[in-house]
This record gives C-alpha cells, structure tokens and sequence, in this order.
C-alpha cells in the first residue's frame, strides 16, 4: 500500500467524493483512470499517483483531536487498518478523514485501549462498506 504524501494529492483524492462514512470518518476515493493530470504549475512532470494500487492517506485534524499524541494514534490505527484491506480495495487514491471528534468524557486518556478499541472498530466498518462497495479493476 502506497500512501499520499503531497498536498495534491490529498486535494485529488478528497476531491474524487466519499465512498463511505461512519460517525466519526469519511473515506474519500478516486479512481486512478479518473485521476486528473498535473496541474499547471507543477514542476513535476509525472501524474500524480504515477505507480498503480492502492494508495492511502490520513486527514486528522487537530480541530477534532486536540492532542497530537491522539492524532498519531489514530492515524497509525487508520494505516493499519487499511493494510488489512488493502487487498480488497479498489485501484484508487484513497482519504480516510476524521470528520468529528470522540467524546473526550468517555475516553479520558489522549492514547486509552478503549479510545484505540473504538477506532479500530469504527475503522473496520469504514473499510468494509468501502470493499463492499468498490469497483473491481482487473488484475494484471
């Protein structure tokens, strides 16, 4: 699994609409056919997403995770949930993006099991309706 890296990219991906959501994500997908060229000033010559698969990237933003300590832990769950997935995920630039914060009464602790149980679960759903949903491009 590729993960996203530039501004633009995550830009292109957001920008390809979501594909599935739960209380607290969204994913957003492009398609890499659907993927549009560089733009006019890019100094880069290549497409964006020049390599094929399955590319993933995470948007937390500390509007809705005020610690950083629980921005990375979630991030870290989001990769290594989409590992797990990634064979069954379309051919696209995928955004998983945090949309609204958890309850900060109920996981008191920045990086608790419960907060990381609560994540991963969420997370798994997330991905699964994304798999469940998503186009089948064909293997090499």
């Amino acid at each position: 699994m590729l993960r996203l890296k530039t501004r633009p990219q995550f830009q292109a991906a957001m920008a390809g609409g979501i594909v599935s959501r739960t209380a607290h994500f969204a994913l957003h997908r492009l398609l890499l056919a659907d993927a549009p060229p560089p733009g006019p000033g890019s100094s880069e010559p290549q497409a964006l997403f020049s390599l094929g698969g399955v590319w993933l990237g995470a948007m937390v933003p500390k509007r809705w995770a005020r610690r950083a300590v629980t921005r990375n832990t979630i991030k870290r769950q989001i990769y290594a949930v989409g590992a797990g997935y990634e064979a069954q995920l379309a051919q696209a630039a995928h955004v998983v993006r945090l949309r609204t914060a958890f309850d900060r009464k109920q996981f008191v602790s920045a990086t608790s099991e419960p907060l990381k149980l609560a994540v991963r679960t969420e997370l798994q759903q997330l991905f699964s309706r994304a798999a469940s949903a998503a186009p089948r491009a064909s293997a090499p």
